[in-house]
């Protein structure tokens, strides 16, 4: 079952209460996606541990009901 981008960004919003983020459906079929993702909660994390708080917040939907997300993260106000 694909995920469509309102669901994505409300799990996303709900695990990162601050986060500002931006999700593209990347071929139109659901299922293949690109989301940015700015948060406060980011600042003095690598990027992998930002990508980590990000799948913590998609509840263990990355690689089931969401196939493929293209992830960029970042503090707010680093470009």
């Amino acid at each position: 079952m694909a995920m469509d981008v309102t669901e994505i960004e409300r799990l996303i919003k709900e695990g990162i209460p601050d986060a500002q983020v931006h999700i593209e459906d990347l071929r139109g079929d659901g299922d293949h996606y690109a989301a940015h993702v700015t948060s406060a909660a980011f600042e003095g994390l690598n990027r992998v541990k930002q990508h980590q708080l990000v799948y913590e917040a998609l509840q263990g939907k990355m690689g089931t009901d969401l196939h493929a997300l293209a992830l960029q993260t970042g503090v707010p106000g680093s470009g």
